[in-house]
């Protein structure tokens, strides 16, 4: 929309948009934007909130009152605690449904990883840092350690590293890559509820809960923490455990 209002502008009509990602907007110098700290998808705030969407659009309007641009300013306002907040949150990025077990699962690990990367380059780009890379440069090295030990052909581990602490470290890379991806998302994502996403709804936590299995059975001692309680948090473990023990599952 950015650029469509320079051409608009050009033609002697003045523009003024919403800007959800403001690095983007920042870039394409718009005559008159307002960043609101909103989920993509919800520009005005929340739903069936008429007054706070009020205030939002006159917000807005306002900025016709610059004659000179680029104008870029910030709405001050968070947007209102929905009901579904407590239910989770839409994330940007729609992970196709794919076929998850053995092979499967490793391939949606990687897909999942491919569609959070701009999210995840637009975080890095925001903090200035990033901590993934306590097991090798990239994440795309990390994810194919561990879709190693889900394919069942464990790779070598780097030297001087044991099998538990490689894959330990792999799998850290990995949730910090989603972690750090989706928290670029706007509207100021509550730790929990990205903590819920992870878990919930991503083949890189189906991928852990996996090796987690592995962990539980292995001789070797460097992966028996792995299947306790270090590398699956224990409300994840409790709430699985809870769920078998419910009538009409097997």
């Amino acid at each position: 929309m950015g650029a469509l209002g320079h051409y608009i502008e050009r033609e002697g009509v003045s523009t003024s948009q919403i800007s959800l990602i403001r690095e983007q907007t920042a870039a394409i110098k718009p005559s008159r934007a307002l960043w609101v700290p909103f989920m993509l998808g919800r520009p005005f705030g929340a739903p069936n909130e008429p007054e706070f969407q009020r205030k939002v659009l006159r917000a807005l309007l306002a900025l016709f009152e610059r004659s000179a641009g680029p104008v870029l300013e910030d709405f001050p306002d968070d947007a209102p605690a929905s009901e579904d907040a407590e239910s989770g949150f839409a994330c940007p990025v729609s992970f196709t449904a794919i076929k998850t077990e053995g092979n499967g699962l490793a391939r949606a690990m990687h897909e999942e990883i491919a569609q959070l990367a701009p999210w995840y380059d637009l975080s890095r780009k925001r903090r200035g840092r990033t901590t993934v890379g306590v097991f090798g440069p990239t994440v795309v090295e990390a994810a194919r350690h561990v879709a190693s030990f889900v394919d069942g052909s464990p790779e070598t581990p780097p030297p001087g590293l044991s099998a538990g602490i490689a894959v330990k470290r792999a799998c850290d890379d990995i949730k910090a890559y989603y972690y750090e991806a989706v928290a670029a998302q706007p509207g100021n994502l509550a730790p929990k509820a990205i903590e819920r996403w992870f878990w919930r709804d991503t083949s890189a936590a189906k991928a852990f809960l996996a090796i987690r299995e592995i962990c539980l059975t292995s001789t070797d001692e460097s992966l028996k923490p792995l299947g306790k309680l270090s590398l699956i948090p224990r409300v994840v473990t409790d709430g699985l455990a809870e769920s078998r023990q419910k009538p009409g599952k097997p």
